[in-house]
């Protein structure tokens, strides 16, 4: 997380608006239930205000384990989950809590290699490498792309009214 000044990197690609109103019908689909498997509204509490946001986001499964990748940089949903280190994953009906663990640059060429290979199509935009690049390609872009690991901690439910 840091870009070699001791400070913790501010890299972010703030989004149009054209992007924000997709986010938005998108986000809206997916909490319907809608969208590939591996699509999911994150919800997470505000640092600061304590109020419950959420964003669409891609869950990467990836040697086992589940992962969520910033392709925008140090978002406010980073912040918030950094400060938290606990959020939702919320797709129609179903709901689940997860831990988010935040992983050290050294582990992330791997990961953010998997990340842009899978989702290339929605977020290649958001790296400077083409998709298929090789994992050493991705090692001066760490600070860049905060990962984090998720783990459920509670199991998987079906929301009722």
């Amino acid at each position: 997380m840091m870009d070699g000044s001791d400070q913790p990197s501010t890299h972010f690609m703030r989004p149009s608006a054209g992007e924000r109103l997709f986010n938005r019908l998108f986000g809206f689909l997916v909490r319907m239930g809608f969208g590939l498997s591996h699509n999911f509204m994150l919800e997470v509490r505000g640092r600061k205000s304590g109020k419950i946001y959420s964003t669409p986001v891609n869950v990467l499964e990836h040697k086992g384990a589940k992962y969520l990748v910033a392709p925008r940089g140090y978002t406010q949903w980073v912040r918030n989950v950094v400060a938290n280190k606990s959020a939702s994953l919320v797709k129609g009906k179903r709901r689940e809590e997860v831990s988010l663990r935040t992983i050290p640059d050294n582990e992330k060429p791997e990961i953010l290699k998997a990340y842009l290979d899978r989702y290339k199509t929605t977020v290649q935009r958001y790296f400077p490498i083409p998709a298929g690049s090789p994992v050493r390609d991705f090692e001066p872009l760490v600070d860049r792309y905060p990962v984090f690991e998720l783990t459920a901690t509670t199991d998987e439910k079906s929301g009722t009214s």
